[in-house]
């Protein structure tokens, strides 16, 4: 069975490194926040100027002022910092922030991932993404593996226009969980309960390494 987008966020969230700075992207990314372990202490960043955000806050706890990046509202943790988002791309831009997870419309073999444009379609326009896919050394994509149409996500090379090239690492979708290998091609890690390695074949059009047997995902 395919993963919901929670299933997406909680399998994420398991890559989670103690002590790390993290730039949660918009869409599914936003919702591993709510799913880090408790004893896993990290540092999330937000590019219009938030340094610790917490899970997303219960309805009678809203603040409309607080919101990251995609205006959704958000908590703060202890510690917490607000500073302009001149402050905030100057971190990403130097290369501190340790991982960032973004969503994408399609990933390439090759690490390429296109995510903020589909022609003829009205965008407000790329946001952070081209200077955090520029900065991060680890760039975890958070994606459905096929369109709605039924036709893969990960690619041979993307169609659609780039964010970035050669910069994601991981991919995790709603059925497997795959490694970028830096020669390229999709080396197949985790497959979601209940979903078999030949249907990810069949969902995959980019170049599929698959090395003895595959566990399913442990999703709790």
């Amino acid at each position: 069975m395919a993963l919901d987008k929670i299933g997406i966020a909680k399998r994420i969230a398991q890559e989670v490194q103690d002590g790390t700075f993290i730039n949660l992207g918009i869409g599914i990314p936003t919702l591993v926040a709510n799913f880090i372990a408790d004893d896993i202490s990290v540092v999330l960043q937000s590019e219009n100027g938030l340094l610790g955000i917490g899970p997303f806050p219960e309805e009678e706890a809203v603040d409309a002022d607080l919101i990251n990046a995609g205006k959704q509202t958000v908590t703060t943790i202890k510690g917490s910092s607000l500073f302009s988002s001149a402050e905030s791309f100057a971190m990403i831009r130097g290369g501190h922030v340790d991982l960032t997870i973004l969503g994408a419309m399609e990933v390439s073999e090759h690490g390429d991932i296109a995510n903020w444009k589909i022609p003829g379609k009205m965008v407000k326009g790329m946001g952070g993404a081209m200077d955090l896919v520029a900065s991060a050394d680890n760039i975890i994509v958070a994606m459905q593996h096929t369109s709605r149409s039924g036709d893969s996500k990960l690619l041979k090379n993307c169609s659609l226009p780039i964010t970035g090239i050669h910069c994601v690492k991981k991919v995790v979708t709603d059925l497997a969980v795959l490694d970028i290998l830096p020669e390229g091609g999709f080396k197949l890690l985790e497959r979601a309960p209940g979903v078999t390695v030949e249907e990810i074949q069949a969902a995959t059009e980019g170049t599929l390494i698959i090395e003895g047997v595959i566990p399913e995902m442990k999703i709790d």
